[in-house]
């Protein structure tokens, strides 16, 4: 917050330095903005209420669903500036460490990125060749997983033939029929071509991107305060700046180093239980664990399906995701509160809703950006006072 103090108080002394005289010597013309600055701003904050107030339910509803035609079609370009700017609010305190033994911002930026790029890098080739190998004999593990159920759960295995039974029941004819079936070349090679070259593209511009607001430094924030007409505006824009920065930046260092001890736990409790690949199960785990709600829950199949194809009892099995559960339980409800306080008190009802809004309008980025935009939303509300319902029903 000292350079958010160091920004506001060279605004007040621009705005308290009296300038020169005019030529003429007629001095009331340049004392003008300082005589008229306080009554200007009441002016504008009424103007700005004004104009909310008068703006119908249905112009409201109008504007929201254009945004989001905008931001669900523009999303090639949206995603990428979206995703350097929070990765960017993220690393801007690495900027700064770097900067206070005089390192340039261009070249701690160059240096922030490229340890970022390698990190992923080696964890994707270390850990993602048993992921792809795993994923490969996915059919195998799947007709393996259906007979560990059939063994040890012979009754949900005599329901499941059951339901088979029904559901075959007047297909025999249907079947009975041969059709006659052209083959035609497959489409998927190029849809996947396409759809490789389009996230390849997404990542260079994000990396790109992400380089260049390090290295700028607080220029955007300068070039922010200029357009601002009032010093009131200024400062508020100051803070809502440096408070968004530092709440994103809080949260997802906090949160990416819950996520990481819970990786690691889990692939110890997994190789002490004698999972294979445990290392790339607890990496599977952490990431998850990124996404509210849905990530723990999908990591739990994941684990059951894991600890039967693994073991032949069924206790043995159920200990990979009853290791996770508690661990997940203890991060849940005892460490993640204690790091992070009450300053991301948010309605879980809200985190919900925003999950799957962004679920679906961006995929799985989106539900990795949901938090972060959500507490965006809430600092800005928070300090505008039209939006102050807003901010209410955003707290919990």
């Amino acid at each position: 917050m000292s350079r958010s103090a160091d920004i506001i108080r060279a605004l007040v002394r621009g705005h308290s330095t009296a300038p020169p005289a005019a030529p003429n010597g007629d001095s009331t013309v340049n004392e003008e903005p300082l005589t008229k600055e306080p009554s200007a701003e009441s002016p504008s904050a009424e103007l700005t209420a004004a104009a909310v107030t008068k703006m119908t339910p249905v112009q409201i509803i109008l504007i929201a669903l254009g945004t989001i035609g905008f931001l669900f079609f523009a999303r090639p370009v949206i995603l990428p500036i979206v995703l350097a700017c929070v990765a960017g609010m993220t690393l801007k305190p690495v900027i700064r460490w770097l900067g206070l033994v005089h390192i340039p911002p261009s070249l701690s930026a160059a240096v922030v990125v490229l340890v970022l790029v390698s990190g992923v890098s080696i964890g994707f080739f270390q850990l993602g060749r048993p992921a792809v190998t795993w994923v490969n004999a996915a059919p195998q593990h799947m007709a393996e997983l259906r007979q560990r159920v059939q063994r040890i759960l012979p009754r949900v295995a005599r329901f499941s033939d059951a339901a088979a039974a029904v559901s075959s029941l007047g297909t025999e004819e249907e079947q009975k029929k041969t059709t006659t079936v052209e083959v035609k070349a497959s489409r998927v090679p190029a849809t996947f071509l396409n759809w490789t070259g389009t996230l390849l593209a997404g990542i260079g511009e994000t990396l790109v991107l992400l380089y260049l607001l390090l290295a700028s430094g607080d220029l955007f924030l300068q070039k922010l305060v200029r357009v601002m007409p009032t010093l009131r505006d200024k400062k508020r824009a100051v803070e809502i700046s440096h408070e968004i920065q530092q709440n994103i930046s809080n949260y997802l260092f906090s949160v990416a180093l819950i996520n990481v001890g819970l990786g690691v736990a889990v692939s110890a409790g997994l190789y002490f239980t004698g999972v294979p690949n445990a290392a790339m199960w607890g990496m599977l785990v952490a990431l998850l664990n990124f996404v509210p709600y849905f990530g723990p829950v999908v990591g739990i199949i994941l684990l059951t399906a894991v600890g039967l194809l693994t073991f032949d009892t069924l206790w043995q099995a159920v200990l990979p995701p009853a290791w996770y559960l508690l661990l997940h339980v203890l991060e849940a409800n005892l460490i993640t509160p204690i790091l992070l306080g009450r300053r991301f008190t948010l309605n879980p009802v809200v985190i919900f809703v925003s999950l799957i809004f962004w679920t679906w309008l961006w995929g799985i980025p989106g539900a990795l950006l949901s938090v972060p935009i959500l507490v965006s939303i809430k600092v800005v509300c928070g300090r505008v006072a039209a939006t102050s319902p807003v901010n209410e029903l955003f707290s919990r």
